[in-house]
């Protein structure tokens, strides 16, 4: 693979889901960070895209720490965390492919004698890669896709009656999906300040009683290849960014002095602080990062 090209993090948290996203990159190499979280890293056809590919297990909480870890190391210019959910919706079907606009984080809130009292937490996904979402299922004829906000809570449902089910209906009626770490991942890239993140997730059950018998039938594996065939349509819509580098590249035209990197010749996509004379005229001396 070359040494500098533009690169993307794809997340999952099911062996299945990964598999799914796995048959779309070739000349994978395996690297493993020093707490020993390991990522695939090849080549998606057709693209300019360095794709690394890790399976992080169930939860938020996991996943949000486990991004954050990732994407310090490896400086992906996005995130997208890709897997299958389960339907809130009537006209949301199995197999059908929801992209999250933004995740609530349903569990925020405050106990008090008069009831529970909700703290919606709301993170929207990329703009950028929900428009190249956009335009890249009108060309996948037969799928269903919906660009809907994704509810993301520590729990598997499994019942449309119990009282998760009801209070996730009366406080985020317009989630089209639950699922159980987008909300970690999408946080992870916020915080991390430059880093566009998306979740896409196909559905494999209506988050009712059916759920077992749905994903003995085989819906599980056919919402995350639909899930993963809609993530590698993105990237194919997707471009990146002038001056992206490869995973563990810094920006083009870099140098080190210390404690300060010095950009002269080069392109720094975040906020830069130093002496106006300096960044106007492109005279000698370091800035130093915000």
């Amino acid at each position: 693979m070359p040494d500098i090209q533009p690169s993307i993090l794809v997340l999952t948290a099911l062996p299945l889901e990964y598999a799914a996203v796995r048959a779309h990159v070739e000349e994978r190499e395996e690297r493993v960070h020093r707490d020993g979280t390991r990522v695939e890293i090849g080549r998606l056809p057709d693209t300019s895209w360095q794709v690394a590919l890790a399976e992080l297990g169930m939860g938020a909480e996991r996943a949000g720490v486990l991004t954050t870890r990732l994407i310090d190391w490896l400086r992906p210019e996005a995130v997208l965390f890709v897997g299958v959910a389960g339907s809130l919706k009537d006209d949301v079907g199995i197999g059908d492919v929801v992209v999250g606009t933004q995740v609530y984080g349903i569990h925020g809130g405050k106990q008090t004698p008069e009831g529970f009292l909700v703290r919606p937490k709301a993170l929207p996904g990329s703009h950028a890669l929900e428009q190249a979402a956009r335009s890249a299922v009108r060309d996948m004829p037969g799928l269903r896709a919906h660009f809907m906000p994704i509810a993301t809570g520590d729990v598997v449902l499994a019942d449309a009656g119990s009282e998760i089910a009801r209070f996730v209906r009366r406080n985020y009626n317009d989630a089209g999906a639950i699922e159980m770490e987008g909300s970690g991942a999408l946080q992870a890239a916020h915080l991390s300040g430059q880093v566009n993140a998306l979740v896409i997730r196909g559905i494999s059950d209506r988050a009712d009683a059916g759920k077992h018998q749905a994903d003995a039938s085989g819906s599980q594996q056919l919402a995350a290849e639909q899930a993963a065939a809609v993530t590698a349509a993105v990237l194919r819509k997707h471009r990146p960014r002038e001056g992206s580098t490869g995973f563990g590249k810094e920006p083009r035209g870099a140098t080190y002095g210390g404690d300060h990197i010095d950009f002269r010749g080069g392109t720094f996509h975040g906020p830069v602080t130093g002496k106006a004379d300096h960044l106007l005229r492109g005279q000698s001396g370091a800035h130093s990062l915000t």
